[in-house]
């Protein structure tokens, strides 16, 4: 299925941008009168009938629309702290669209190698990564934030009814874990936040500060997992839990 994307949705009228029009119009050969799928980034696929055939500003008239289109019955923040080398987190965002994820935010830790995040190529891949994997919404990005900042924002008294985890090792420390299977076996709660380390795994400091913050330290399996990894193994493990 061909997927067009359009935030400019007036009345009855979709309106491609250059880039989106180019595709459909210059590229795949559409024409007045052809009939392409449109999704508004926010959940809805629209039919349309194309009306204008402009190359750079290609206009399609709804005839019928259909919400939560791709939806999954959840809602995921991964918050993954950046990996040295861009294209691993690249890879992740990607995929983690693919099985279904709401929310990306980039956390800044103690022990990160890379701390700084650009967002607005980040954008285009969800935007790719949802359209190919046949969805309406495509996941929310957000600025790089540090750590403790992300935590101090969505800790204890924010974010009420939603189920706050954090992947963290432990090693050297006297700390239990659970298994995030079982967390989300316990749990009736379909808000979920996880927060991923760097490669060198969060700082003692911050991992404490997040469980006194209200977030339940978890693990994802015997295996030492890469950062990314990590990040589209939680990712995962949430989509089977409610798709059963």
């Amino acid at each position: 299925m061909e997927l067009f994307f359009s935030d400019n949705i007036d009345g009855q009228l979709c309106r491609l941008d250059k880039e989106e029009s180019g595709h459909c119009i210059r590229v795949l050969r559409h024409r007045k009168g052809d009939e392409i799928s449109i999704i508004d980034g926010l959940g809805t696929k629209y039919l349309c009938k194309i009306s204008k055939d402009d190359p750079s500003a290609a206009e399609a008239i709804i005839t019928g629309s259909e919400k939560n289109w791709g939806s999954h019955p959840y809602h995921l923040h991964l918050a993954v702290c950046p990996t040295k080398n861009a294209d691993r987190y690249e890879w992740m965002m990607e995929k983690a669209t693919e099985i279904g994820v709401d929310v990306i935010s980039p956390i800044i830790g103690e022990h990160s190698e890379r701390k700084i995040f650009k967002t607005d190529r980040a954008r285009k891949i969800l935007l790719s990564a949802t359209k190919q994997s046949l969805k309406g919404a495509v996941p929310s990005i957000n600025e790089a934030s540090s750590v403790r900042n992300f935590i101090i924002e969505n800790g204890t008294g924010n974010m009420d009814g939603c189920l706050k985890l954090i992947a963290y090792c432990f090693d050297g420390e006297d700390m239990e874990r659970t298994s995030i299977k079982e967390i989300l076996n316990k749990s009736h709660d379909h808000e979920i936040m996880i927060m991923i380390g760097p490669e060198g795994d969060f700082s003692k400091e911050e991992a404490h500060l997040a469980i006194d913050n209200g977030f339940i330290p978890i693990h994802l399996g015997e295996s030492r997992l890469r950062t990314e990894t990590a990040g589209l193994t939680a990712c995962e493990a949430v989509y089977l839990h409610f798709m059963k």
